[in-house]
C-alpha cells in the first residue's frame, strides 16, 4: 500500500514537472513573438535594449527612444499562468486577458494623477418583451470613459491627454495612467491586438500622441 502511494506521488510530481516545462516553453515562445511585435512596431522610432523573464508568465523589456518624449521606457507582457495549473484555471475562470503594458517617464513630470479606464460596452435589460414572453430585450450602448483623478476641479473641456487617448479609438487601449512619480506614464493594451503589424504601429503612434499631448498641456 505504501509503495503504491509513493508511486502515485512520484507520478503526480513528474506530471506536474512536465506540465510546467511544456507550458513554460510555450509562454517563452509567445514572449519571443511579442518582442518581435514590439520591435516591428518601434521600427525607426525605438529599439529593445534587453529583456528578462520575471517568473514563468511575465516578461519585461527595456526600450530606447531617440525622442525626449519617453525616458526609462519599458514594456511588461503578462501571459496566462499556464505553467501553474491552479492559477491558470483561476485566470480562465475570471476571463483574464494577456496584456502588454508600456511604461515610461515623460519630458516633464505631471503634477497630478490621472487614470483613464476604457470600458467598451455595457447593457441593461428592459424586461420581458410583449411579443416574446420567453425572451428579453436588451439595450446595448458604448459609455464614455471613466476618469479617476486627484484634481479638485475638473474642466468641462477634456485635457490634451484625454483628447489624445480618444483619438486612438481603433486601439484596444484598456487603461492609461499619468502620475507624478516614476513611471509617469503607462498604457495597457490587449496583447492579441498587437499581432497585426499595422495595429502595433498605430499603438506606438498613439503613445507618442498621448505623450505629446501631455507635454503640450503642461506648457
Amino acid at each position: 500500500m505504501g509503495r503504491l502511494l509513493l508511486i502515485d506521488v512520484v507520478a503526480s510530481v513528474a506530471v506536474l514537472a512536465l506540465w510546467y516545462v511544456v507550458f513554460s516553453h510555450y509562454n517563452r515562445k509567445k514572449g519571443a513573438a511579442a518582442l518581435r511585435w514590439v520591435q516591428d512596431a518601434c521600427a525607426g522610432k525605438g529599439s529593445i535594449l534587453e529583456s528578462r523573464w520575471m517568473g514563468s508568465s511575465r516578461l519585461q523589456a527595456r526600450l530606447h527612444f531617440p525622442s525626449r518624449w519617453f525616458e526609462n521606457a519599458r514594456v511588461t507582457v503578462r501571459f496566462q499562468p499556464r505553467p501553474l495549473p491552479v492559477q491558470w484555471l483561476m485566470s480562465c475562470w475570471h476571463r483574464q486577458k494577456e496584456t502588454l503594458t508600456f511604461e515610461a517617464d515623460l519630458d516633464g513630470s505631471p503634477t497630478f494623477h490621472l487614470e483613464v479606464v476604457r470600458h467598451r460596452w455595457c447593457a441593461h435589460n428592459r424586461g420581458i418583451s410583449a411579443r416574446k414572453r420567453d425572451g428579453r430585450e436588451w439595450d446595448v450602448f458604448e459609455p464614455g470613459p471613466i476618469i479617476l483623478t486627484t484634481r479638485t476641479h475638473w474642466k468641462q473641456d477634456p485635457s490634451a491627454e484625454l483628447n489624445a487617448l480618444m483619438s486612438a479609438r481603433r486601439q484596444d487601449i484598456l487603461q492609461v495612467h499619468f502620475r507624478p512619480e516614476s513611471p509617469q506614464f503607462s498604457a495597457t493594451v490587449r496583447l492579441e491586438a498587437l499581432a497585426d503589424p499595422n495595429a502595433a504601429a498605430e499603438f506606438v503612434s498613439a503613445l507618442r500622441e498621448i505623450a505629446a499631448g501631455a507635454s503640450t498641456h503642461r506648457q
